[in-house]
């Protein structure tokens, strides 16, 4: 599709009702409010993505080096019929006729957790004609980027429960964090879009993923192959093939089929608690001998309870939990901090309904009852990705300066009847750091916006300067270690 019909049906007018001489459209990308507790810091990706994606590839693919007379026809013919008139298409001609965007986009580095109405990038046109093209690609800025930093900043929050309770209960194995937070994402998300953009988000933290487009996603995005990884594993529809009343021939030869390696077998398809008290029992000789690890996966209930044990129960093994049963089924060992690891031939994954507060739930009843932690994966699927929007962070694009007829204006809004989140940044911005905090400066002059982080990545259809997910972990991670 023609990217230029990727925008809000108002945006199409707004070229005719700048004042007469504009010039210049300077707007900024803003995270305003924070909806999650404890989350003051939103963190910034996806903006390459969105550059190589849409303004490079699909500008150049579906506009630019399209015939001229076919992709300008086409886009009159939608507006005319959208707006029920005669629409005026110069300005697009000009657009085509120049055959790049004359935009100039200057951000922080990808991954920096930006403070609450801190802005993350800035957008002008370089060309003074084309000044009405500024806002006309916000929308289309803002249904890329605001998903992937909402799943970053969320992903982020994970790892930092995860890496804290592994500190304080298994801290030999501290690396493994990186793959204890799992993307099941995939099948919940609106689309393929959504998957891919929060499953990189999701990457800058955690290496474990199922959302395998995301792959590919990263080497064509990030420079980055074999970014993610996962195991063989089962589904319901495996387990119930087999019948329910050979469950355990189920089990027992899929350990014929993986004879090393990691295997992940979802055990609650009737009964997760004949699965660990009959079969593993029967199994224990096959699973300890094995080359590898095999992982029980429960897959409904309350997370919490089925992990840890509820002990409001009567019965005795739902009150131990799954990771306590395993430990009297195959042992493990107790580590320098006191605390019990299982043995590393058998293990744990949960993947259904985690949230961040039950993530660290799950984490603390962990250490209370003596065990590791990291004796746990956790599956973190859409009921924490997809249960967010825009306003999770109050992400916006507003303009700030504009300049009409050589006359240079810092410009604001500030809704008398808001509560404040409105308010705008006024004027050239600049953003710099205070005593390690990143913070910013409005109405600046151009010198002081010149001077501060922001860096241009893209300037006039190309891509200035390029980051790989190898940086943006080292930045990422480096700055968690620190927390």
């Amino acid at each position: 599709m023609n990217p230029l019909l990727l925008t809000d049906g108002y945006k199409l007018g707004h070229h005719r009702q700048y004042p007469e001489k504009t010039t210049l459209v300077y707007s900024n990308w803003t995270p305003r409010k924070s909806r999650m507790k404890g989350i003051e810091e939103v963190v910034f990706f996806g903006l390459q993505y969105f550059i190589k994606e849409y303004l490079i590839d699909q500008f150049n693919q579906n506009f630019f080096q399209r015939n001229r007379e076919e992709v300008l026809k086409e886009y009159k013919d939608y507006v005319d019929a959208y707006l029920n008139e005669d629409y005026d298409i110069s300005h697009i001609e000009k657009l085509y006729d120049l055959g790049y965007l004359p935009i100039e986009i200057k951000a922080l580095e990808e991954g920096t957790a930006v403070p609450i109405r801190t802005p993350m990038f800035t957008m002008k046109n370089t060309i003074p004609e084309f000044y009405w093209l500024t806002n006309y690609l916000e929308t289309l800025i803002s249904n890329s980027i605001w998903l992937p930093c909402n799943s970053a900043t969320i992903a982020k929050k994970y790892h930092e429960i995860l890496h804290k309770y592994a500190l304080e209960t298994n801290p030999n194995e501290i690396d493994f964090v990186t793959w204890q937070g799992h993307d099941f994402s995939m099948r919940g998300m609106a689309g393929k879009d959504a998957s891919i953009l929060s499953g990189m988000a999701h990457s800058i933290y955690f290496s474990g993923s199922d959302t395998l487009p995301v792959s590919y996603a990263l080497k064509k995005y990030y420079q980055k192959e074999n970014a993610i990884g996962s195991v063989n594993a089962t589904e319901h529809s495996v387990m119930c093939a087999g019948n329910k009343e050979n469950e355990l021939e189920t089990f027992q030869r899929l350990l014929e089929i993986y004879p090393e390696g990691i295997l992940s077998i979802v055990s609650d398809t009737w009964d997760l608690w004949k699965v660990i008290s009959e079969f593993l029992p029967k199994l224990k000789k096959e699973i300890l001998e094995r080359d590898g690890k095999v992982v029980i996966r429960p897959d409904s209930g309350d997370p919490v309870l089925i992990i840890c044990g509820n002990l409001e129960s009567e019965e005795e093994m739902e009150r131990k939990g799954v990771i306590e049963l395993l430990w009297e089924i195959f042992g493990g060992e107790i580590n320098e901090k006191g605390y019990k690891v299982l043995h590393p031939k058998i293990g744990a994954i949960y993947g259904d309904s985690i949230t961040l507060d039950r993530a660290e739930e799950i984490c603390k009843r962990l250490k209370e009852k003596g065990f590791a932690s990291t004796n746990i994966v956790l599956g973190i699927g859409s009921f924490t990705y997809q249960y967010n929007t825009r306003d999770t962070f109050g992400f916006a694009m507003k303009t700030t300066y504009v300049e009409v007829n050589g006359e240079k204006r810092n410009i604001f809004k500030d809704p008398i009847t808001d509560n404040g989140t409105k308010k705008s940044a006024k004027g050239l911005l600049k953003i710099y750091k205070e005593n390690g905090k990143i913070c910013f400066k409005d109405a600046c002059t151009e010198e002081e916006e010149k001077e501060g982080l922001l860096e241009t990545v893209f300037k006039d259809g190309v891509l200035v300067k390029e980051m790989t997910l190898d940086e943006i972990r080292c930045n990422v991670l480096e700055k968690t270690v620190l927390i």
